[in-house]
C-alpha cells in the first residue's frame, strides 16, 4: 500500500505503539506537534490520511487539521483523542472537516478499518480529480489548437503562461492549480468576440476609437460567458473574468473588487499576462520586470515579488542555440524562434510557439497550396 498516513500526537509512547501495530500495513509518518505535522504536509509527498490528537502543546488538533485541509484538501482527516466532549467533536467536524472521530483507547481493528476507509476515500477523490483534469485538459487542448489557427499570437501567449503557471506551482510551493492552468490555456478565448480588424490594429499599436476600445476591454467578459457553459469550470470562468483587474481597483470590470478581494489566481494571472506582454513575445528579461515595477500599484506586491524571484532563476545570459530548417522538416514538440509566415506576409504561427500535432498537420496541408518564407528558425 503506497499511500502515506500521518499520525499526530504529543504522546511519543502512543505513536510508538501505533507504529508497531501498523508499520507493516501502512506507510506511516509521525509528528509530536501540529507545526511539525504541517511542515511534513507542506514539504513531503502527499498523505492519504492524517489522524490527530486534540490536546497538544502549541496548535491543538482542530487547528492542525484545519491547516492540513488548507494545504492538502485531498488528505482525509480524522481525530483520535481522549477529550471526547461534544464541543471538541463539533469543532473537529466543522473546522477540520474530518471523516472519523475516535476516542482513546481505540481498538486496533476499529482504527485499522478507519484508516483503510480513509485511504479508499482518498483514492476516490484523487481518481475523480485526475479524470476530471485529464478529460478537461485533453478536450480544451483540442479547442485551443483550433482557436490558435485563427490567432497565432494569442496561442503563443497561452503556451507561455501555462508553462509559467506550472513552474510557479513548484517554485512557490502552491497547491495544485489546475484551474489556473486551464485559465492560462484559455487566456485568449475572449478574443473570438473581437472583430479581427480591431485585433490587428490593436497589435499593430494603432489608436482605437472609444467604441473599439470598449469592445477590447470586454473580452474577459466574453471569455467568462463562454467558459461558464462548461460544467465544473466556474472558477476558471471567474479567473478569466478578472484577468485584467488591477490590485488598485483599476481595469476591467470597472466596478469590480480590488486588493485581496480579487481571486488569488486572477491576481497571479494578471502579473504573468502583463509580464508576457512586456516581453513582446521574446525571451523573458529583467527589462520586462522593470516595466511592471513602473506600474506596481496594479499588482499584488507579494505575488509580483514572488513571481520575480521564481522566474528570474530561468533567465539565461546565453542566447538559445538556433538552427534553420525547411518547413517540411518541422517536428512535433519543436519550439520555433521565428514567425511562420506565408510569402504574402500572412502569419500562421508566432515565434516561441511549440509545434503541436494539429498545427503540424495544418502546415503540411497549407504547404501543398501556398508558399512560405523559409527556412524556419527553431531551438536546437
Amino acid at each position: 500500500m503506497t499511500e502515506r498516513v500521518l499520525l499526530i500526537d504529543d504522546d511519543s509512547h502512543l505513536l510508538s505503539a501505533l507504529r508497531r501495530q501498523f508499520d507493516d500495513e501502512f506507510d506511516l509518518v509521525t509528528a509530536t506537534e501540529g507545526a511539525a505535522a504541517i511542515e511534513a504536509v507542506r514539504t513531503g509527498a502527499p498523505f492519504a490520511v492524517a489522524i490527530s490528537d486534540m490536546r497538544m502543546p502549541g496548535m491543538d488538533g482542530v487547528e492542525t487539521l484545519k491547516a492540513i485541509r488548507a494545504l492538502a484538501p485531498d488528505t482525509v482527516r480524522m481525530m483520535l483523542t481522549g477529550n471526547a466532549d461534544q464541543t471538541t467533536a463539533i469543532d473537529a467536524i466543522n473546522h477540520g472537516a474530518i471523516l472519523r472521530f475516535y476516542t482513546k483507547p481505540c481498538p486496533t481493528d476499529q482504527l485499522r478499518e478507519g484508516i483503510l476507509a480513509g485511504i479508499e476515500q482518498y483514492r476516490l477523490i484523487t481518481a475523480e480529480r485526475d479524470l476530471l483534469e485529464k478529460t478537461l485538459t485533453g478536450s480544451l487542448k483540442v479547442l485551443v489548437d483550433v482557436v490558435s489557427m485563427n490567432d497565432p499570437v494569442g496561442h503563443q501567449l497561452a503556451v507561455r503562461l501555462r508553462e509559467w503557471v506550472r513552474l510557479l506551482a513548484v517554485e512557490m510551493r502552491m497547491s495544485t492549480r489546475w484551474q489556473l492552468e486551464i485559465a492560462a490555456t484559455l487566456i485568449g478565448i475572449g478574443q473570438v468576440a473581437i472583430p479581427t480588424e480591431i485585433t490587428a490594429r490593436l497589435r499593430a499599436g494603432e489608436d482605437l476609437s472609444e467604441i473599439e476600445r470598449q469592445i477590447v476591454e470586454r473580452a474577459p467578459e466574453a471569455a467568462r460567458n463562454l467558459v461558464s457553459n462548461i460544467p465544473r469550470l466556474e472558477k476558471v470562468a471567474e479567473i478569466l473574468y478578472y484577468q485584467d483587474k488591477g490590485f488598485d481597483g483599476s481595469g476591467f470590470p470597472p466596478n469590480g473588487p480590488s486588493g485581496d478581494e480579487i481571486p488569488f489566481d486572477a491576481r497571479l494571472l494578471r502579473v504573468l499576462k502583463d509580464l508576457a506582454v512586456a516581453s513582446a513575445g521574446g525571451p523573458l528579461s529583467r527589462a520586462a520586470f522593470t516595466a511592471l515595477e513602473a506600474h506596481r500599484e496594479r499588482y499584488d506586491p507579494r505575488l509580483l515579488a514572488g513571481v520575480r524571484m521564481a522566474l528570474e532563476k530561468t533567465l539565461s545570459t546565453e542566447a538559445p542555440t538556433v538552427i534553420e530548417v525547411p518547413l517540411a522538416s518541422l517536428r512535433v514538440g519543436q519550439t520555433i524562434l521565428s514567425d511562420i509566415r506565408q510569402t504574402n506576409g500572412h502569419l500562421i504561427l508566432a515565434a516561441n510557439s511549440q509545434i503541436s500535432n494539429l498545427q503540424l498537420e495544418r502546415l503540411r496541408n497549407l504547404r501543398r497550396i501556398v508558399t512560405f518564407i523559409e527556412p524556419i528558425k527553431v531551438r536546437a
